[in-house]
């Protein structure tokens, strides 16, 4: 039985914090709905060791890489059409294709 209290609860508002801009507020916001509580609080609880200073490193390095993760805005998807060599080498395998169909069906004149 452990009987040393370590467990470590660190808590951040983000709807309140002044370190982020209110673009990256309103993100984050958003990004981390599921975890936040109803004042737009994030909370990271660890009892992972038996030392309360290690425990408070583990939480602190957790809640910095969610939201790290969460900030990360993924890149914008470029419009792209196929070359034409692309189109023409489909088009030619649909003829090949089409060709090897036609090829096995069996003719009228037998």
């Amino acid at each position: 039985m452990n009987k040393t209290s370590s467990r470590v609860e660190v808590v951040w508002n983000v709807a309140s914090s002044r370190a982020l801009s209110p673009e990256d507020r309103s993100w984050l916001l958003r990004k981390l709905a599921s975890r936040l509580s109803a004042d737009g609080s994030l909370r990271v609880v660890v009892s992972d060791t038996r030392s309360q200073l290690r425990n408070r490193d583990i939480a602190m390095e957790r809640m910095a890489e969610l939201v790290r993760a969460a900030l990360v805005r993924p890149k914008k998807r470029k419009a792209t059409k196929p070359s034409r060599a692309a189109l023409r080498a489909r088009v030619e395998a649909k003829k090949r294709r089409a060709l090897t169909k036609k090829l096995r069906r069996v003719t009228g004149d037998e």
